[in-house]
């Protein structure tokens, strides 16, 4: 009941954490300084004010951005690595990251927001930047005018602000490294906002609260877009947002719950096999209860209050239990901003958890217990009967030593009456180690090979050469073609574009080929671009417009900024599914593994692909597979050479932003989070099982005292004892080892695919033969340090008193 309720914590931790922020639903862009598309300023207070009254929209917060930097005169020198942007200066002066999308302060504090001279930032800027707090920075800000202008002289302006506190943004909680990208931000107080928005703003995002919540997203949107005069509005979601970082913290929860459920079904059987030892130990009682006259009902239910008594006292000390191990919870990288830690009561587990264990173990009594009355198993259903073994029959006509074929009756036959013994209890514990280690063993393993093989979840090639910031603008296509076809160390290159369009109106992230180009995401159904007729979608994409392989869609494309080209739609048909890649520009044309599509590059306008306007357009990306075999150290060094040479063109317009070796997506990022989880967990029940094959094998031996020494007054020495006792349990753990650990594999590789799914990640389970062969070469190694106690009180035991009494 802890796991499980610890799962379902941990699972929910997030949307916790979320709305305690006072989250808005939407965020979308409402204006945008660059005088090349005709936009004067970045912050428009009229067009805010309209947004602010649409029908949809319940509230509204805004920050502004300011096209400036942190001035070199600090002698601060920016840290930034290939493709990523330098701290974002932003602020807000109406309640957006104050009482809407609140921020949590991780050190220092929070800025006075009356003053002018404060900061906050958040841990990416200070990493960057090599700040901390009390820190002193200085932004250099030109006017919108002098940018409208191209004025290239002395700043403007210069602002002075000392860094307060290091803040946490909700979207920084889990992220990708794309959005790490892009995630460094210095927020300025809301009274410098104020004084700097007016002529110093470059962008501004507007945060609603909408009347129907995320259900009014699309409706925004499109209401948005149209006060815009703009196809595409640049909408950050909330709710891909809270579904990221629920996808991220699932291996926790999944490793949680399947803990619980073994755990559940481990305690079922124990307690099955202990109430099954317990009526028919009781047996000769009830007969003689029968004999004097007791009826069905008095025979049937004795003993049953007390098993019904303790299941029920056993589920309150569960819950009980499980309520005090609920600080634990929740796991993982949410732990931290969880705003409710400490103890927690899950009802529904709590109450579904002691039903379980009441009524089932209560059917289970009363079943028995109607199946064992004497009145219906006769005048001889008292005697207790043993049926002999054939193996045991062959190997003890076999010329095996006798403490191994003692050891291996021990371990199959239960024997009789006062000294049947609980071998199955046993075999099935051991049954129940191997399984769990195994399955640990091939989940663990699996996770290991998905992390370290980037094709895996989507990232099908070794580098990808990016423009600007994360793919923000174009590089010139022919010179890219030219010096890659010339590169040595490249085996194939693809050029790509990242767009948001939409599809039968739903607006998804894209990433734009040729089609046939021999890199791309890698496939987890159909085929991949043939045609421009063709699409190839993520598993969540295609679930969400209800469409599967050989369907068609509807693509609508436009000109997202001046309209210049218009809106054209045509259709498209579905002919494969693949995992996607955790690339693009960071927001919304980003794709993750599930969501996303790969569309043909021809389908797009210019102005679509090349929306900075470049002289010379080109891909916002080049995807590079080097050839195999190749120095990993060399191919990147000629590919920076690739990025120099392209940087030293004439036309400084067209930046190449560096060499990206690996863009990682939230779940593998924060795969980490979950550590050893599943290992601690797994030899958490392991141990358990190996303690209580030490408890049977204990009472195995006290059971089987007059067997013993019956066999002690034959002549067996003590070492002969104590060596049956470990052939018992050698025997044992050897049975539940063979059935255990195929049991395992099937289990550990069920439990990874059905992971794999969730995440949209390429199914590759892996069994990790070495180590499986260890654990059986282990469990047999256990078996005999478990016997070593059981075999000393056997070989130990006073016999002559022990036969006195029997």
């Amino acid at each position: 009941m802890a796991a499980v309720a610890g799962a379902r914590r941990t699972q929910s931790a997030f949307p916790t954490y979320l709305a305690s922020t006072h989250p808005s639903d939407i965020t979308v862009l409402s204006s945008f300084d660059d005088p090349a598309l005709g936009l004067a300023s970045g912050y428009d207070p009229a067009l805010i004010a309209k947004i602010a009254h649409l029908p949809g929209v319940a509230g509204l917060a805004t920050y502004v951005g300011f096209d400036g930097n942190i001035d070199n005169i600090t002698g601060i020198h920016l840290k930034t690595g290939a493709g990523q942007s330098p701290p974002a200066i932003e602020g807000s002066f109406d309640g957006e990251f104050t009482t809407q999308d609140q921020l949590r302060v991780e050190s220092g504090r929070m800025f006075d927001p009356k003053r002018t001279d404060e900061a906050v930032m958040n841990a990416s800027a200070a990493e960057e930047a090599g700040l901390h707090i009390g820190s002193v920075v200085s932004f250099s800000l030109y006017t919108d005018k002098e940018e409208a202008a191209g004025y290239s002289g002395p700043a403007h302006r210069f602002v002075h602000v000392k860094i307060v506190g290091v803040v946490l943004f909700s979207r920084d909680v889990v992220e990708d490294d794309v959005a790490r990208l892009t995630s460094a931000a210095v927020l300025m107080t809301p009274a410098l906002t104020r004084q700097l928005a007016p002529d110093y703003s470059y962008y501004s995002y507007s945060a609603l609260r909408l009347v129907r919540g995320a259900a009014g997203d699309a409706k925004v949107q499109e209401e948005v877009a149209a006060l815009l005069r703009n196809n595409s509005v640049g909408a950050y979601l909330t709710a891909l947002t809270e579904a990221k970082a629920e996808r991220a913290v699932k291996p926790e929860s999944v490793a949680l719950a399947v803990f619980g459920g073994i755990v559940a079904l481990a305690a079922l059987l124990i307690a099955a096999q202990v109430i099954g030892r317990r009526l028919r130990g009781a047996a000769a009682e009830i007969s003689i209860l029968r004999a004097l006259g007791a009826g069905p009902s008095v025979t049937s239910g004795d003993g049953l209050i007390g098993i019904l008594g303790a299941a029920v006292v056993g589920s309150i000390l569960a819950m009980a239990a499980a309520v005090a191990l609920s600080p634990i919870a929740p796991l993982g990288v949410v732990r931290p901003v969880y705003p409710h830690l400490g103890i927690a009561f899950d009802w529904a587990v709590l109450g579904i958890g002691s039903a379980v264990l009441v009524v089932a173990l209560g059917a289970f009594g009363i079943g028995l217990a109607y199946y064992l009355a004497p009145h219906r198993r006769g005048p001889t259903g008292n005697q207790s009967r043993t049926r002999d073994s054939g193996v045991v029959h062959a190997v003890a006509s076999s010329p095996v030593p006798l403490a191994a074929a003692t050891g291996l009756r021990f371990a199959l036959e239960r024997g009789s009456g006062r000294s049947a013994a609980p071998v199955r209890s046993a075999i099935l514990g051991t049954v129940l180690a191997a399984v769990i280690l195994t399955a640990t063993l091939v989940f663990g393993a699996s996770l290991d090979s998905l992390a370290s093989h980037p094709s895996l979840y989507g990232w099908n090639w070794n580098y990808a050469m990016v423009a600007g910031f994360t793919g923000a603008e174009d590089l010139p296509a022919p010179q890219i073609k030219a010096l890659l076809s010339r590169d040595r160390y490249v085996s194939a290159w693809s050029g790509v574009n990242f767009v948001n369009a939409k599809l039968d109106s739903q607006s998804v992230p894209m990433m734009t080929e040729q089609p046939g180009s021999s890199v791309a995401p890698p496939l987890l159904s159909g085929h991949g671009l043939d045609g421009a007729d063709q699409v190839v979608l993520g598993v969540t994409t295609m679930n969400q417009l209800h469409k599967k392989l050989g369907d068609s869609v509807s693509l609508e494309t436009g000109d997202t900024v001046s309209l210049e080209t218009g809106y054209s739609s045509r259709r498209l048909v579905i002919v494969g599914t693949a995992t996607m890649p955790s690339i693009g520009s960071g927001g919304p044309g980003s794709l993750e593994m599930g969501s996303g599509a790969v569309v043909a590059t021809s389908n797009f306008p210019t102005a679509v692909l090349d929306p900075q306007r470049d002289p010379i357009p080109g891909p916002n990306a080049v995807l590079v597979r080097v050839r195999a075999g190749s120095n990993p150290s060399a191919a990147y060094r000629s590919l920076e050479e690739v990025e120099l040479k392209v940087n030293a063109l004439p036309n400084d317009d067209q930046p190449a932003g560096g060499i990206i070796s690996l863009l990682r997506p939230a779940e593998i990022v924060n795969y980490r989070s979950m550590g050893d989880i599943p290992a601690y967990l797994g030899l958490g029940l392991a141990l358990g099982a190996v303690i209580a094959l030490g408890l049977t094998l204990t009472a195995s031996v006290r059971r089987r005292r007059r067997d013993l020494a019956v066999l002690k007054m034959l002549g067996f020495t003590h070492g002969q004892l104590a060596a049956t006792v470990a052939w018992q349990s050698t025997i044992a753990v050897g049975i539940g080892t063979v059935v255990g650990i195929p049991l395992g594999i099937v289990l550990g590789r069920f439990l990874w695919d059905g992971f794999v799914h969730q995440i949209y990640a390429v199914p590759l389970p892996v069994v990790p033969v070495l180590s499986v062969v260890l654990v059986a070469i282990g469990g047999l190694v256990l078996a005999n340090v478990v016997a070593a106690l059981p075999g000393r009180i056997a070989a130990t035991s006073p016999t002559t008193a022990l036969m006195r009494v029997e």
